[in-house]
C-alpha cells in the first residue's frame, strides 16, 4: 500500500548492490521514489541535490566518509531522518549512531519488510507530531518554540537533531510530571518502533549535553524523567 499519491524520495547509501537493491525493490513497491549512492560522498552530493525525506545508511562504507562520519555531517546542516542499516551488532556503535542523531538503527541480516516498517513509522512521526497549545514554552533557561522546531538559550539558538527536538518537545508539554521510560518512547518514538528504553537515556544524556544547567531535567529513579 502507498504511503502517500505524491512520492516521497528516500536515499540509500550502501555499497553492497545486493542489499541496495533489495532495499529499492520494497521501498518502491510502497510507493518511495528511491535513489541509490554507493559511497559517502555520491551519498552527501545526493542528498543536497535531493533533499529526501529519509536517508538509509550503511556504516561501513567504502572511501573517506563511513556513515558515522556521513551522518555527522548530514546532521550538521539538516533534520533529514536517517536509519542506519548495518552489520554492525555492538552496541556500542549502535549508541553511536543514537547519540549522531538516527532515528533507528537496523542489523543485517534483516527483514526487508520490517525495514519498509520501520521506515513509515519514521515518517508518521515526522508528519503526525501534535501542535501545542503554545507556540513557544520556556522551562528553566531554555525556550522551546514549536512552530520553528528550535530550542533557544538567551535568544540563542541550540542546534538539535530532530529527535532530540521531539523529546524536548514531548517533556514541555507535560511539565512536572514524572515520564517513565516507556511513555517516551510512545509518545516520542511511537508505539510501534522496535528499539529498546535506553534510547530514551541516550537522547537524554544528548539533551543535557547540549542544553546544560539551563534544562531543569532531572532523572525520577526507578521512574524515568521529569522537566521543570
Amino acid at each position: 500500500m502507498s504511503v502517500s499519491p505524491e512520492l516521497q524520495t528516500v536515499v540509500v547509501v550502501e555499497d553492497d548492490a545486493h542489499i541496495a537493491d533489495l532495499v529499492d525493490l520494497y521501498l518502491r513497491r510502497e510507493g518511495f521514489r528511491v535513489l541509490l549512492a554507493r559511497d559517502g560522498d555520491e551519498g552527501l552530493a545526493l542528498i543536497g541535490r535531493e533533499e529526501p525525506c529519509l536517508v538509509i545508511l550503511d556504516v561501513g562504507l567504502p572511501g573517506s566518509r563511513d556513515g558515522f562520519e556521513v551522518c555527522r555531517e548530514l546532521r550538521a546542516t539538516r533534520k533529514t531522518a536517517v536509519l542506519f542499516l548495518t552489520a554492525r551488532h555492538d552496541e556500542t556503535d549502535r549508541v553511536v549512531g543514537l547519540e549522531l542523531g538516527a532515528d533507528d538503527y537496523v542489523v543485517k541480516p534483516f527483514s526487508p519488510r520490517e525495514l519498509v516498517a520501520r521506515v513509515k513509522a519514521i515518517l508518521r512521526r515526522t508528519r503526525d507530531q501534535p501542535t501545542p497549545a503554545q507556540n513557544v514554552v520556556t522551562v528553566g533557561g531554555v525556550e522551546v518554540d514549536h512552530r520553528r522546531r528550535e530550542a533557544r538559550i538567551d535568544g540563542e539558538v541550540v542546534p538539535l537533531t530532530a529527535r532530540e527536538y521531539d523529546l524536548l518537545a514531548f517533556l514541555s508539554a507535560n511539565v512536572g510530571l514524572a515520564l517513565s521510560r516507556r511513555q517516551l518512547l510512545h509518545g516520542v518514538w511511537g508505539a510501534d518502533w522496535y528499539g529498546d528504553e535506553r534510547t530514551v537515556d541516550v537522547h537524554v544524556a544528548q539533551l543535557r549535553k547540549k542544553l546544560g544547567s539551563s534544562l531543569p531535567l532531572a532523572t525520577v529513579w526507578g521512574v524515568g524523567y521529569r522537566l521543570g
